[in-house]
């Protein structure tokens, strides 16, 4: 799906803006998160219910009975706040990324693996920052249910999303749209920071093993070696390079025996 999407938003070469990438990004997140919401819901009630007084038993007798006593589109409750909240964390991820040269003084080219851990950690923490109460108030509306005591353990009742961001602003304040950042930022900080450093890492091998590089812990570029060429397109050249040289060497071989 992410592959069609990133299809659609190429130039004639191939390449594809910081924007862009933005958009196919968020295209391709929305996408998965249709498929996946429901378990996200699923979890947060099974967080939320009384453990002495289970209403739920399990993943599908929780979606079965949401569905069953509340509606199928209970499931999705909060959803417009997923693709809302991807706004802001989108824009801080590019604000850091467009930033980072300044940052580092040199081009993103030359990174080492620390500092594309590092990165990772600025970028999910500049954008988890302006996303979470978005993230606050998604929870809060998942967990809100007359099935479960105490509508779900929510501390405030509200109607909908944005009576539930008016709700909580007017009884525990603007600052406590960002309650429970801290662990929150435990777990995504250095998960960002190990996967932009993975990503990266992999770029660097799989350049290496299509052969624009000399090193797969580098991004030196190897000399005589066409950079604008697609990695099929520079196999089938390496192929037609080897394939002169055995050439060569055989008519080398047959003069000899003529001789």
């Amino acid at each position: 799906m992410s592959n069609r999407i990133i299809h659609l938003y190429m130039d004639e070469l191939g390449r594809i803006s910081q924007w862009n990438a933005i958009v196919t990004g968020g295209l391709a997140g929305i996408s998965a998160a249709l498929l996946t919401y429901p378990l996200e819901v699923v979890e947060t009630r099974l967080i939320a219910q009384n453990c002495r007084e289970s209403t739920y038993r399990g993943v599908v007798h929780t979606l079965s009975s949401i569905n069953r006593h509340e509606g199928f589109l209970a499931l999705y409750r909060g959803f417009s706040l997923t693709i809302l909240g991807a706004v802001p964390f989108s824009i801080g991820c590019y604000v850091v990324f467009i930033n980072l040269d300044k940052l580092w003084q040199e081009h993103h080219f030359r990174f080492t693996s620390l500092q594309n851990f590092i990165n990772g950690c600025l970028a999910a923490g500049v954008a988890q920052t302006l996303s979470f109460p978005f993230e606050t108030i998604k929870r809060k509306m998942q967990a809100q249910s007359p099935l479960l005591p105490h509508c779900g353990g929510v501390d405030v009742h509200f109607t909908g999303m944005i009576d539930c961001f008016k709700q909580v602003i007017k009884t525990k304040g603007v600052l406590s749209l960002w309650s429970g950042i801290t662990a929150n930022m435990l777990k995504i900080i250095p998960y960002y920071g190990l996967l932009f450093s993975c990503f990266e890492m992999c770029k660097q091998f799989c350049l290496y093993q299509n052969g624009y590089t000399e090193s797969p812990l580098s991004y030196k570029l190897k000399p005589g070696v066409d950079q604008s060429l697609g990695p099929q397109e520079l196999q089938e050249f390496k192929r037609y390079l080897r394939n002169r040289q055995i050439q060569a060497q055989s008519s080398s071989m047959g003069n000899r025996w003529q001789t």
